[in-house]
């Protein structure tokens, strides 16, 4: 099993990144898909989940601001991040599952990808 995040960076308040992880070595399309992060300091905090059946859950925090996609033909999950606020600085973690608070809630996880929001 393979996760590989891309995209972040570092972006002022109020702008947009979006994050990308592809996957590999399970079947993709049968599996729930979640974002999570981890701030410094700090523990795993979920962000947001595709399901399988392509239905999406957000963190009360992220509703309105985040958006969970995929693309099963390329085995790709997708975060689109609007209005970022400095609060938003973490890394970020594609995993396999469709919820948890901890690393061992979920299949197997990738390496990150860094957010920086700030001004």
């Amino acid at each position: 099993v393979q996760l590989v995040e891309s995209g972040g960076g570092f972006v002022q308040p109020g702008e947009s990144l979006r994050l990308t992880c592809v996957a590999s070595g399970f079947i993709f399309s049968r599996s729930d898909m979640s974002w999570a992060r981890q701030a410094p300091g700090k523990g795993l905090e979920w962000v947001s989940a595709i399901y399988s059946n392509g239905t999406t859950n957000y963190a009360d925090s992220m509703k309105g601001r985040f958006t969970i996609s995929r693309d099963n033909a390329q085995s790709t999950v997708y975060l689109q991040m609007n209005s970022l606020k400095p609060e938003d600085t973490a890394r970020y973690y594609c995993a396999i599952g469709g919820y948890g608070t901890t690393w061992y809630d979920f299949g197997s996880w990738g390496y990150g990808t860094q957010v920086t929001v700030s001004s």
